[in-house]
């Protein structure tokens, strides 16, 4: 395959995935705004409790293997060996649905002891009700990794936002049904995160009806395949480090919930207000992850991508998808990382409906992890880049080194009462921080002819931080106007600023070249795009 149409085959894999996921994003923000209306700041701790759990057992059930699977289902398929590619995927299946049975049980079973060791026994409804899920995201990362080895996205995409539909219907009207009738805040989280899991069902039963054609379509091939026992092996070789450090970080992650409410405790506030002030963290975490969302499509599409150029031995068509995925990385996520700084008081008082107090202490949390979304999309995509190039080892150690510094920073920050809960953005800050530095050695030691990071980057992060300074300047004009006391004057302090900072941006980036022709012209319609930029 020539070079143009490799990136283009990862370009576009890039875009279809970035579409749908800003449709989900949409579509959650419509769920997780609302539902914190309904069922407060202490419903949605309880909600994101059971998700925290839920993501420990996600990780081990489905970080490493999807990547391990759309690794070697895209080598198999380069080389045209389709029972290989067959005998991959069964073996993968298998031990999916061994981790998602074991997961699945773990929740529903044991759901009041893991609320009660995360000091949050309220949120044992949430947990019980999501155990299934981990069950059906395995049989789903099976159906994902099948068609991602291939470079076809659409089932993932269109699954993403068909779960993401059934989760706000469901959810939310479950929430709501259960709290007016019966005026419990755990039962309600409990009720909202059930949509989840019948969003879960159907997106299941959708891939499953898009798999089996695709299967009987695969070519048939006599080649020789290997045994069952020895592609389990290579794909655990892959899957277990990757696993292993995305389960430390998920891990630990989970312990600093324990760590940081066992702080907010220690220094004076009540069971409840500490479920308050989790719950105010947890919804600039919910915002911080939108960004960060649209970094995984670039992750997801280059990993196939890059592992069927390096199987083919195309070393410079690989450093020029490297180079394109840093500069599309950049674009993004340097000005949604400069706008959460600048505008984390207005954002908090309109999506999360804060006021006094509150809305102080959200928009400085939210200001705070702004910093760290421009470097953790860096960190996915340089464990993307390690992992295709088939060191899968370092980015699980520099995931669990990075871990183990923000739980260290968290002890120490939410136990000083004059940190509290912001201790808690600031010790991600240093942990993402961390991982980078470690995987951006990796990448130069272990990559032949390695990408360059900051010849790609710094146009975006110069045009970025113009565009904060422009937009924070606008938004403290408009604070002396507005103010935060109406819904209008809160959706006007964010619109505003936002709208003239989008115009900042795209003009410093097309003056800057931030993103090339070629890049552009790779994407959907992209030609008619490179020349209204005039690129």
């Amino acid at each position: 395959m020539a070079e143009s149409s490799k990136k283009q085959s990862f370009l576009h894999g890039a875009a279809l995935l970035t579409l749908a996921t800003i449709v989900v994003k949409v579509i959650g923000a419509f769920y997780k705004i609302p539902l914190k209306m309904v069922i407060g700041d202490m419903g949605y701790g309880y909600f994101m409790s059971a998700y925290d759990i839920y993501t420990v057992l996600l990780m081990i059930s489905t970080a490493g293997l999807p990547v391990a699977l759309s690794r070697m289902i895209s080598e198999a398929s380069s080389l045209g060996r389709y029972g290989q590619l067959r005998r991959t995927y069964l073996t993968a299946q298998g031990i999916f649905l061994g981790l998602g049975v074991a997961g699945s049980l773990l929740m529903t079973l044991f759901a009041k002891e893991l609320a009660q060791w995360l000091n949050s026994p309220n949120s044992w409804v949430a947990i019980a009700c999501l155990g299934p899920s981990a069950l059906l995201i395995c049989l789903m990362s099976a159906f994902r990794g099948f068609f991602q080895g291939q470079s076809d996205m659409i089932p993932t995409s269109v699954s993403q936002v068909l779960e993401a539909v059934c989760k706000l219907v469901i959810g939310l009207l479950a929430a709501w049904v259960i709290y007016r009738n019966s005026g419990s805040v755990p039962m309600a989280a409990g009720g909202a995160i059930l949509g989840v899991t019948i969003g879960c069902v159907f997106s299941t039963v959708f891939l499953g009806a898009k798999f089996f054609p695709a299967w009987n379509a695969l070519p048939r091939d006599q080649g020789a395949v290997d045994s069952y026992g020895e592609t389990a092996k290579k794909l655990l070789a892959i899957a277990v480090p990757i696993t292993i450090g995305s389960t430390g970080l998920q891990l630990i992650n989970m312990l600093s919930i324990k760590v940081y409410m066992g702080g907010l405790l220690n220094i004076g506030n009540t069971q409840d207000q500490a479920d308050t002030l989790k719950g105010i963290y947890n919804m600039s975490q919910t915002i911080f992850n939108l960004p960060c969302s649209f970094v995984v499509p670039l992750t997801v599409s280059s990993l196939p991508v890059i592992t069927s150029l390096l199987t083919q031995k195309r070393l410079s068509e690989v450093k020029a998808t490297e180079e394109s995925a840093f500069r599309i990385t950049a674009l993004i996520a340097a000005p949604c990382s400069a706008g959460l700084m600048v505008l984390g008081k207005p954002v908090m008082g309109l999506l999360g409906g804060y006021s006094g107090e509150y809305l102080v202490l959200g928009g400085w949390l939210l200001s705070i992890i702004g910093l760290c979304v421009v470097i953790h999309a860096l960190v996915m995509l340089t464990n993307s880049m390690l992992q295709a190039h088939g060191n899968a080892t370092a980015p699980a150690v520099h995931m669990f080194i990075g871990g183990v510094v923000k739980l260290w920073s968290i002890y120490v920050l939410c136990n000083n009462p004059d940190v509290g809960i912001v201790g808690v953005p600031i010790a991600t800050i240093l942990c993402y921080a961390v991982i980078l530095v470690l995987n951006l050695f990796a990448v130069k030691k272990s990559v032949e002819d390695a990408p360059k990071l900051l010849r790609n980057i710094w146009r975006s992060l110069v045009s970025a931080g113009v565009m904060g300074a422009v937009v924070f300047a606008v938004m403290k004009v408009l604070e002396g106007v507005f103010g935060y006391d109406s819904g209008m004057g809160k959706l006007l302090l964010c619109a505003l600023p936002v709208c003239v900072g989008v115009v900042v941006y795209v003009v410093l980036a097309v003056k800057l070249k931030s993103i090339t022709r070629a890049d552009c012209e790779l994407l959907p319609k992209g030609k008619k795009i490179a020349d209204i930029l005039h690129l």
